[in-house]
């Protein structure tokens, strides 16, 4: 019995080695680290979560979510821009990591065409313009009537896609609805639904539930088509709001100089996921409607991105030291 023991182990310790040397080789050794450079809880994050356990499945490897907030995704993302040779790390970019920042920080750490490379494109949402259901606006030509700086508008802060939106249709309406930046979308929401201030553009997935508990009241959708989430909600431009179309986006990113072989493994592994049917429907549950894009359009769409976003900034004199 002693004898059958010991090959017994000897036998586990030879197909643990085994299997040990075969994740090596496939790359596996370590964990991946999917950097999400906003907050637990957010959007992002939820977004992050659905792709890191899809691609452990895929990857038969743990994908591990490592949350790095703090000046508008900037601090996230330089890491994932200088992690490059470890391999192992990536980061779930946004319209305001890879296009806003580019314009609002004076010294950004990164630069989002350079030291990235994209891996897949996971999805766009357009956000809401919403109002306490108490508020008398049933429209936005109701807003419009409305007295400029009587009325306020929250965003998540300064330089976030729902700033740009709120300082946009200042410049569509000649108005100066005035802006107020809070920590985050939670605490901004939070306060329109309690009337403390006037209107925000914010996520479907985040005031949707509210507008169906009569606690808000949509008014519009700053895209250019009606949200898949809301088709009953009109479009700005439906209501005559002329050039307005602006939509938070999702893309998966790789450190420029990550080795090619593991950057063309998780280039694969995305496009695999992000084709799955169980995560296309997870990621619609969250407001975000796919777009199917090669290398090549993605890149050009990030350069796209930058620009009308850029003009969006300037315009609005946001600015971020």
């Amino acid at each position: 019995m002693k004898r059958r023991a010991i090959l017994a182990a000897a036998g586990l310790a030879a197909a643990m080695l085994a299997q040990g040397s075969a994740w090596a080789q496939a790359g596996n050794a370590r964990p991946i680290k999917l950097v999400v450079p906003f907050a637990a809880g957010t959007s992002t994050d939820i977004v992050g979560r659905v792709l890191a356990e899809a691609l452990g499945r895929q990857l038969s490897q743990v994908v591990i979510v490592d949350n790095r907030p703090g000046a508008g995704g900037a601090i996230g993302s330089e890491l994932v821009a200088r992690s490059g040779a470890d391999g192992q790390t990536v980061l779930l970019g946004t319209v305001g990591t890879h296009a806003i920042n580019a314009s609002l920080y004076k010294r950004l750490s990164y630069q989002p065409q350079r030291d990235f490379v994209p891996l897949g494109f996971v999805g766009a949402t357009p956000t809401l313009l919403v109002v306490p259901a108490a508020a008398p606006w049933k429209s936005v030509a109701d807003l419009r009537q409305a007295s400029g700086k009587s009325v306020s508008f929250a965003s998540a802060g300064n330089g976030t896609s729902g700033h740009l939106a709120g300082e946009l249709l200042n410049l569509r309406l000649a108005k100066d609805f005035v802006h107020v930046p809070y920590r985050d979308g939670a605490q901004a929401l939070t306060e329109v639904m309690a009337g403390n201030v006037q209107f925000m553009f914010y996520h479907p997935a985040a005031v949707l539930p509210q507008v169906r508990a009569g606690k808000l009241r949509a008014l519009g959708v700053s895209s250019a088509r009606r949200s898949m989430a809301a088709p009953e909600v009109p479009t700005l431009a439906e209501q005559g709001i002329a050039d307005f179309d602006l939509v938070a986006w999702f893309m998966l990113y790789a450190p420029a100089d990550m080795p090619a072989a593991q950057r063309d493994r998780l280039r694969e592994a995305t496009q695999a996921v992000l084709a799955q049917a169980e995560v296309r429907d997870k990621l619609a549950a969250q407001g975000i409607e796919p777009v199917a894009m090669t290398a090549a359009e993605m890149a050009a769409f990030g350069t796209a991105e930058i620009a009308k976003w850029g003009e969006a900034v300037r315009r609005s004199g946001a600015q971020v030291d």
